[in-house]
């Protein structure tokens, strides 16, 4: 099986997760991939190849002769996809890209001058959907691109390599990836996430995040006796939402500047609610976010009621980079493989989270690599075949460093 028929291969296995469940997996699909994966690691030669009653799929291959005393190195991508887009019954096609509009289906298409970053591809053949689905190249590219580098060791006994521990997770994108983690029999003290867009992206700084749930409590009573008595929950929910700075929000930030996102609504006259996400990279920042969100609804309890507005935060996780700094060899190494590739190396600042990120403050430290997939969570996303070959290429590279 090669690189492309392995990553369509995984693509066709729905794997959505779902917010707001208490369970692991938080669906039950993801487990239909991770049996697939773990036959898939035994036909590689992963003789302890499992899957746990937490729906986390490990891993080891063994380190070549001679380099049994070099330190593992892991890789980790996750399984599920957002549940944001439809990701069920996925069409793909491979296109040669020669510039200019996609057309994905009649009436659908995927241009530059929605997508720019679509110039950077020409002469690649990209893998897309009919753009009524996700593709899934978040992540299902890492997990192809790891068992590939595997395959690849498999067929060429003559590349000389550390050992390689894997682990493919459920459920990141609802931040339960980590959840269960087996630090313990891993298998490597540090590793990487494969879990990026663009080839060339190296992170270890990412958000700091936390979300919850805002719930009103409103009164109803009939519209034509409305006057001086009704407390309509649903016009509460939109002013708490405009009070929130709009220059904060996703669409009007980038980089380093952190955010308030109100990502869904539900409701009417007697109670609403809003779910809610903060996200900062810097952790001063992000604890001063929720205090403000915090005195709004203070602020909006005094002016419509004691207990109108009950607000619940969590946190999801953390910027990893302070886990990172002291093994900064893991970021040079990332550096130089790209090199190694042609790829212009990029240290970005995740304006996301990963499994790595929690994974980090959990004592192995686990920068994020790119996939060579782009526009993830949306109907338009792609993946070039040539990058995801090439991503292939730097983790042999990462897997054959004594460093």
């Amino acid at each position: 099986m090669n690189l492309v028929e392995r990553f369509l291969k995984y693509v066709a296995v729905y794997t959505h997760s779902a917010r707001d469940i208490e369970k692991d997996p938080t669906t039950e699909m993801q487990w239909d991939l991770a049996k697939i994966l773990v036959e898939d690691m035994k036909a590689l030669g992963m003789e302890d190849a499992r899957v746990d009653q937490y729906c986390r799929v490990y891993g080891t291959y063994p380190a070549s002769k001679g380099w049994e005393d070099v330190p593992a190195i892991g890789f980790i991508a996750h399984m599920d996809t957002v549940c944001d887009a439809p990701g069920d019954n996925i069409k793909t096609k491979i296109v040669h890209y020669e510039g200019g509009d996609i057309v994905l289906s009649e009436g659908i298409v995927t241009s530059p001058a929605d997508f720019p970053n679509l110039n950077n591809y020409v002469g690649h053949d990209l893998i897309v959907t009919d753009g009524t689905t996700l593709l899934g190249a978040d992540d299902k590219a890492g997990i192809a691109e790891a068992l590939d580098l595997i395959q690849r060791l498999g067929e060429h006994p003559e590349i000389e390599h550390r050992k390689i521990a894997l682990c493919f997770t459920p459920d990141e994108e609802v931040g339960r990836g980590p959840l269960h983690f087996d630090y313990e029999h891993f298998g490597a003290p540090a590793g990487y996430t494969i879990d990026g867009g663009a080839l060339g992206g190296i992170c270890y700084e990412n958000f700091n995040a936390a979300g919850g749930t805002l719930k009103i409590h409103g009164f109803n009573i009939h519209p034509g006796a409305a006057k001086n008595k009704m407390k309509n929950a649903v016009k509460l929910a939109a002013k708490f939402i405009m009070m929130m700075p709009d220059a904060e929000s996703p669409e009007h930030t980038e980089g380093y500047e952190g955010y308030y996102h109100a990502g869904e609504v539900n409701g009417n006259e007697s109670e609403a609610s809003v779910r809610l996400i903060i996200r900062d990279h810097d952790r001063a920042s992000f604890e001063a976010r929720k205090v403000f969100l915090n005195n709004l609804v203070a602020y909006l309890n005094t002016v419509h009621g004691e207990g109108t507005f009950e607000l619940e935060l969590k946190d999801s996780y953390y910027n990893m980079k302070e886990m990172i700094l002291p093994h900064m060899e893991l970021i040079d190494n990332a550096v130089e493989a790209m090199k190694a590739v042609g790829a212009t190396p990029r240290i970005e600042a995740a304006r996301g989270g990963t499994d790595g990120a929690t994974i980090s403050y959990g004592g192995i430290p686990c920068p994020n690599l790119s996939t060579g997939g782009e526009n993830a969570h949306g109907v338009k996303e792609f993946a070039s075949v040539q990058d995801m070959g090439k991503m292939v290429d730097v983790l042999q590279y990462i897997a054959t460093s004594r460093k």
